[in-house]
């Protein structure tokens, strides 16, 4: 793990940067969730309401929404598929997303196609290097 500005980064983790979605996957499926920079920018995390499993979402359409103090707004699915499952234990505990964002999968999905969905993220350097100018760009710091 690498922390940047602050931010806790896990190198093993694939990333859509400019959506702060990280997907972790399992077997042939993926976890999906809020990384450390959006949980941080999103502010406390009051409210999920996930896709119910058995939807299908296209690349970019929300798989959740979330609600903060702060803002309201979709987690925009990483890549084409259905979402199989959503973490109970983070919809009845939002604020663990905001604790252990990598730990707090919101939901599960069966890609539609895994390898082609992982070519439009980026993972190990790649994503530090990326993630680094996000938070650069943004003019944050996890602990100002």
């Amino acid at each position: 793990m690498a922390i940047i500005e602050g931010f806790e980064i896990r190198e093993d983790l694939y990333y859509d940067v400019e959506n702060h979605v990280w997907v972790k996957v399992v077997d042939s499926e993926i976890l999906v969730g809020l990384d450390d920079v959006g949980q941080y920018l999103a502010r406390r995390i009051v409210f999920i309401k996930p896709k119910p499993p058995g939807t299908a979402v296209k690349k970019g359409e929300p798989v959740a929404m979330l609600e903060s103090v702060k803002w309201v707004g979709p987690l925009p699915a990483p890549m084409d598929g259905t979402v199989v499952d959503v973490n109970q234990e983070v919809i009845r505990r939002p604020l663990l997303v905001n604790r252990k964002p990598y730990d707090a999968w919101i939901v599960k999905m069966r890609p539609s196609n895994l390898e082609e969905g992982l070519r439009s993220l980026v993972t190990g350097e790649e994503a530090l290097k990326r993630i680094e100018e996000d938070i650069k760009r943004r003019g944050v710091r996890k602990g100002r």
